[in-house]
């Protein structure tokens, strides 16, 4: 996806290149806007983001790499183009421009810069463009999870996809909160899997609340922002992958943890009870969020009940504050928020203790089973076959839980 930076002024700095191509590089050779340092890119040429001009060099390989991709339909077009480009591969065209010549010799190749022309793990997850102060130019939503649906709520949690007015006013209104995370949880100790699944799970345990509130009051939860550790991938790694500017903590695309594309999905009401749906963390700050929409709103500060004129009530405080009691029932806040369903946003001071829990049982076991297929897996430890480790929605009900890949092929299955 093209970024609000117009790319063609920086790509006329290189009049003398046939290609210019993105990559799948995530450790940067060049910290400022030059091309990559070709000698050092390792990883393969992406063919998600490139500029050819109509030169002899990338037409004749135009027409081989079309060839060869028509001739044999299990050749992924990307691998066929590295392929061919990788046929020659140097030397340097000059000391300068960091062009080098390619193909068969003659065509002049440059390699866009990761940080500008981002991967999806270098804009969303690393954020090179901001940890060396630069202006993105492009995003290609690779290194993600969860399909198109992942795709999309990544683009939208940067605020870079365009939706229609009714994304931003659905119907029912949103309820939102203000995650609470410790010092200690977020900071202290290692990087490592307990520290990871220790942070993970006590937001996790804040959403679950979330999730079960939006579904009673029938609005639409505004996802907050998810902290991670460690990264995800697809293969062992140590943690974050050596070399990358992946710091840690950093907040972590949803896809990281939870199946987005589940949680968009229309799942049978009858088995997993009524949708919830879901938007992203940045929405409220989004410029097209519409100003009624932004104007109509009510705090809810959670209480102890008995204290500080803290009771079920519908009346607000002279500042319009709602104070709510904790460990309410389904009853209590179907009651008290009934007043409010004309209100657009509703935002909680916390989650913490919020949600004692369904009073209609039956309810609550279809909300059950809905939101332990929202959890994905964390991938992938070190020296062990199979090496993800499984995210359980209801980690705290389970005495001595701990975050431990699959021990034999009967456990590899989602938590029951």
């Amino acid at each position: 996806m093209s970024l609000d930076q117009n790319p063609l002024p920086y790509l006329a700095q290189y009049p003398d290149a046939d290609v210019l191509t993105s990559s799948d590089q995530v450790v940067p050779t060049v910290v400022d806007d030059r091309l990559e340092t070709w000698q050092q890119v390792s990883a393969a040429y992406n063919i998600g983001i490139f500029h050819w001009r109509p030169t002899e060099s990338s037409k004749k390989l135009a027409k081989e790499w079309k060839d060869m991709v028509l001739a044999d339909d299990k050749i992924w077009d990307q691998n066929g183009f590295n392929d061919i480009v990788h046929r020659q591969l140097g030397p340097s065209v000059d000391g300068e421009s960091g062009l080098v010549y390619a193909f068969d010799g003659n065509l002049k190749l440059g390699i866009l810069p990761a940080s500008i022309f981002c991967s999806g793990h270098t804009y969303f997850v690393q954020a090179l463009y901001q940890q060396l102060r630069l202006e993105p130019y492009a995003v290609h939503t690779t290194f993600q999870y969860a399909g198109t649906e992942g795709k999309r709520h990544r683009l939208r949690e940067a605020m870079v996809f365009y939706d229609p007015p009714e994304y931003y006013d659905p119907p029912g209104g949103f309820l939102s909160f203000k995650p609470s995370v410790p010092k200690t949880l977020l900071l202290d100790g290692v990087h490592n899997l307990e520290s990871h699944f220790a942070l993970i799970n006590y937001q996790m345990k804040q959403i679950r609340s979330a999730l079960a509130i939006a579904s009673l009051l029938n609005r639409t939860l505004v996802m907050p922002p998810l902290w991670c550790r460690l990264d995800r991938l697809w293969f062992p790694h140590p943690g974050i992958l050596l070399g990358s500017m992946t710091r840690q903590p950093f907040l972590c695309p949803l896809d990281h943890v939870f199946e987005v594309n589940i949680m968009l999905k229309d799942l049978p009401e009858e088995e997993f009870g009524p949708g919830i749906s879901i938007r992203e963390y940045s929405i409220l700050n989004n410029r097209l969020l519409p100003k009624h929409v932004k104007e109509s709103w009510l705090d809810v500060q959670l209480c102890q009940e008995g204290t500080n004129n803290c009771h079920a009530s519908n009346k607000t405080t002279p500042s319009g504050i709602l104070k709510f009691p904790k460990r309410s029932h389904e009853e209590t806040f179907k009651t008290i928020f009934s007043s409010f369903k004309d209100i657009k946003v509703i935002q909680f001071s916390s989650m913490q203790d919020a949600f004692l829990g369904f009073t209609d049982k039956e309810r609550e076991e279809k909300f059950r089973r809905r939101v332990k297929r929202y959890v994905g897996i964390w991938c992938c430890v070190e020296n062990h076959v199979p090496g993800h480790v499984y995210y359980d929605m209801y980690w705290d009900e389970k005495p001595g839980w701990k975050p431990m890949p699959p021990q034999t092929s009967a456990e590899d299955h989602p938590p029951l």
